[in-house]
């Protein structure tokens, strides 16, 4: 069975990087992602690596997020730099493919 865990997460100042890593065990995946919900909103989706580490990211991301994986560990990151207060959300990770997703880590950017 897929299993996905999030973990990395709780409050950094503003400016500060977090590294919320999304831990899958079992299966070999394929496509990975990465979405946040803030409060109040919608899901949104953040990026994308696929098995052969090719990344894509929403526009509201680049150049501030990156995506990488550790395939011989089933890890995939999410580095977040330039965190604002605006960042603050609950950060999930999903396999598309499967349909799984994790509980999420909760990421609070305050002074």
């Amino acid at each position: 069975q897929v299993q996905l865990v999030e973990s990395g997460g709780g409050l950094v100042r503003p400016g500060g990087p977090p590294r919320p890593p999304c831990a899958a065990s079992g299966r070999v995946f394929d496509t990975m992602a990465w979405h946040r919900q803030a409060p109040g909103l919608q899901r949104e989706l953040l990026g994308l690596i696929t098995v052969r580490d090719r990344t894509t990211y929403a526009d509201f991301v680049k150049g501030r997020f990156t995506i990488s994986s550790d395939n011989a560990k089933n890890t995939v990151y999410l580095q977040m730099n330039n965190l604002t207060p605006e960042d603050t959300a609950v950060y999930y990770c999903n396999a598309p493919a499967s349909g799984a997703w994790g509980k999420g880590t909760q990421v609070t950017v305050s002074a």
